[in-house]
């Protein structure tokens, strides 16, 4: 039989603060696996590999929604391709969408930067007294 882990230790295994992984628990995307005699949850190294992989998915534009539908199935083993194009599609739409919201960002901020550079130091900032008068 594995150790048995307390939130704490799997939090430090898993390398992620204990409020996070109580937050995995409350949607049950992570659930103890035993209690001890003092009915303090405990976690098996099956628990820390669940995290890294949650991590990892979230790192690469997962949600933690597409997460547990990775997860849905996890005794029947790792989800086909077909069952996950579509979730990967949806994701890279999601990025596109932010991909050009950024880019206008840095469009306005470039701008701002370029009226900033024509004034003066001590003068009155007319980037923020614009965003002030709306």
């Amino acid at each position: 039989m594995s150790k048995r882990l307390t939130i704490s230790e799997l939090a430090k295994a898993a390398d992620i603060p204990t409020t996070t992984l109580r937050y995995y628990e409350r949607i049950r995307l992570v659930e103890p696996e035993d209690r001890s005699g003092g009915n303090y949850r405990l976690y098996s190294d099956h628990s820390i590999r669940k995290l890294k992989f949650i991590r990892a998915a979230q790192a690469i534009g997962f949600t933690l929604e597409d997460v547990r539908y990775l997860l849905a199935n996890e005794d029947e083993g790792t989800p086909t391709c077909g069952n996950v194009t579509e979730l990967i599609e949806t994701r890279l739409l999601d990025i596109e969408e932010r991909l050009k919201d950024l880019k206008h960002v840095r469009s306005v901020l470039k701008s701002a930067l370029s009226q900033c550079s024509q004034q003066g130091k001590l003068d009155c900032c007319q980037v923020i007294a614009q965003l002030k008068s709306g």
